[in-house]
């Protein structure tokens, strides 16, 4: 058949390579989808993001079943309206956005993502994560993201909802996210859901603040120990989100959820910690940013430029396949920047501009 083809180690190069296939008309087919793995092949939260990229370009599927380690996807047309997407499991609703969020920006009127299973998930992004720092820095991009959280789902069960609104745009600004500034406040949310009492979130929060306070002392640090309303949110589960906010509109983050026999001191040390980390490297975006970015930078029109730290393993698939499937010129350069740390790297791309043809 035409198209690309790949052999696939991880989840996240299925959702780039699944995204631009859909984007730029190319039919796309992937072998060895998750080999090596325990239980390799699609995954339920996979396989659920495959289906609502079909469903809303009228594309077409083959292999699409729970454990298949080949796929063949032709897409059609991108076109707005409701699409659902329901992993049936605590799979992300945060990597089914990945997923379809770049194709129903170029679709042909407003679309609504219903988007379920679970909102706080490991080896994913925080539903509080895409709030508060992804949506405020991809909105950057010239785009407008209207996230709705309408129940909080925890593994193992999953069981929640997320109801995203996005208008399609005609191009994709340009970013430049390379001055970080200084750091002017501190704040977050630790929450327990269910059977688990408030004290673990106030105890998250207090030895979070412990810890920014050993090398942060200035700066005001307000994180919220909240329980989340019995009727918006299923099951059982408790995490900590920490945002550092700039004085150039940069926002950096730390997270961590909590886990049956796993300390709430630790939880909330693990957060700042990673937050401190990110904060220490000297880059405009953290870690876990970087590669959400990728794609957006492919598609806008003009140069756009990021300022990290350590450019991760997901950042360096994300610029392979964009640059594979898109023909946009990605450079990564250590930092010039004098007062950087020595662990800062500049990304820049040259984006391939595209046009909404709908539009």
């Amino acid at each position: 058949m035409a198209g690309q083809y790949w052999l696939l180690q991880g989840g996240q190069i299925l959702r780039v390579s699944t995204a631009l296939s859909c984007l730029l008309r190319k039919p796309l087919q992937v072998k060895n989808i998750r080999a090596g793995r325990s239980q390799p092949g699609l995954r339920p939260q996979h396989l659920s993001g495959l289906e609502m990229v079909r469903e809303l370009c009228d594309g077409q599927l083959e292999g699409g079943e729970i454990g298949s380690t080949e796929i063949t996807f032709t897409p059609g047309k991108i076109k707005g309206g409701t699409h659902v997407a329901d992993t049936r499991t605590a799979g992300s609703v945060c990597l089914l956005m990945q997923v379809a969020m770049p194709c129903v920006l170029f679709a042909d009127s407003l679309s609504e993502l219903h988007l379920k299973g679970g909102t706080n998930a490991e080896m994913a992004p925080q539903i509080d994560y895409t709030l508060m720092v992804f949506k405020p820095i991809i909105e950057k991009f010239n785009l407008t993201l209207d996230c709705d959280i309408k129940r909080r789902g925890y593994y193992p069960k999953g069981g929640g909802e997320v109801r995203v609104r996005i208008s399609p745009t005609k191009q994709l600004s340009p970013i430049n996210l390379t001055d970080r500034g200084t750091v002017t406040k501190i704040h977050g949310r630790a929450f327990v859901a269910g059977a688990l009492p408030i004290k673990l979130a106030k105890d998250m929060s207090s030895a979070a603040v412990r810890c920014i306070r050993k090398e942060i002392r200035d700066i005001y640090v307000n994180i919220q120990a909240v329980r989340e309303p019995d009727n918006e949110a299923f099951g059982t589960g408790s995490g900590i989100i920490i945002v550092a906010e700039t004085s150039t509109g940069c926002l950096l983050a730390g997270s961590s959820l909590g886990k049956r026999g796993k300390n709430s001191d630790k939880v909330g040390i693990e957060a700042a910690e990673m937050l401190l980390g990110n904060l220490r490297h000297g880059g405009a975006v953290d870690d876990y940013l970087q590669d959400q970015l990728i794609i957006f930078m492919a598609l806008a029109n003009g140069v756009s430029r990021v300022k990290t730290g350590p450019i991760t393993l997901h950042t360096q698939t994300a610029i392979h396949f964009a640059e594979q499937l898109t023909k946009a010129k990605f450079t990564v350069t250590k930092s010039e920047d004098e007062e950087a740390p020595k662990d800062a790297y500049l990304i820049e791309c040259q984006g391939i501009g595209m046009l909404n043809a709908n539009l």
